[in-house]
């Protein structure tokens, strides 16, 4: 991307991504097509293989409820408690993108929409149909969905992904970040969550003096 944006490092199996896409709405609801947001996904469990505990489900879902009370977000944990769940974040990240080869702005909404799914709505986003039903609410086809992130590209692509969050020195999500400034210099918004008003405020700040 050419001129200001951000860089958003996330993860669609993250609740305290789930928690900022509040964060994210008000930004591009705000600065409109004036700050693009490049989507980078963080890899927060990708090739999980093992089924959560039930002693883990009871850690995830108090920690689930940190978020809703700091965000006011609601939680459904019915796919997290369905017996065999296995954590694996990397199905959904494959799926956000497979979206990015369409269209950045498609991805970041429908990462979004992903997000509802698991924490909102209780749906199994480690399934490729859930992913593929989900992708036919922006009007892609479904099938031609699925064999785009059954693709050995699309792994490679998203695992690219995860090697560029690791070599930025991200640990954790969500982690925003501005750029370039006028030495070409990006900077950090905010590692982990932070309330609309205090990010959209930041950014406003951050868009005049590079202006000025």
């Amino acid at each position: 991307m050419d001129g200001p944006h951000l860089i958003y490092f996330a993860d669609p199996m993250c609740s305290w991504c789930y928690g900022f896409s509040r964060v994210i709405d008000e930004i591009r609801a705000g600065f409109a097509g004036a700050l693009p947001i490049r989507l980078v996904m963080g890899g927060l469990r990708p090739g999980a293989e093992q089924p959560v505990a039930e002693a883990a489900k009871a850690e995830i879902e108090g920690r689930w409820r940190q978020v809703q009370e700091a965000t006011g977000l609601t939680f459904d944990a019915t796919a997290l408690r369905r017996k065999g769940f296995i954590y694996d974040t990397d199905p959904a990240a494959r799926a956000v993108v497979v979206a990015r080869r369409e269209d950045p702005d498609l991805a970041v909404r429908y990462l979004g929409r992903v997000q509802s799914a698991f924490y909102g709505e209780g749906r199994d986003v480690t399934r490729v149909e859930v992913l593929a039903e989900l992708v036919a609410e922006f009007g892609l086809d479904p099938a031609a969905f699925i064999d785009a992130w059954s693709s050995e590209a699309a792994q490679q692509a998203t695992w690219r992904d995860y090697a560029i969050s690791q070599h930025a020195g991200v640990t954790g999500f969500p982690t925003l970040v501005a750029g370039p400034n006028e030495d070409g210099v990006f900077g950090v918004v905010t590692r982990g969550y932070a309330p609309p008003a205090q990010v959209v405020g930041v950014l406003r700040d951050w868009i005049q003096r590079i202006a000025a």
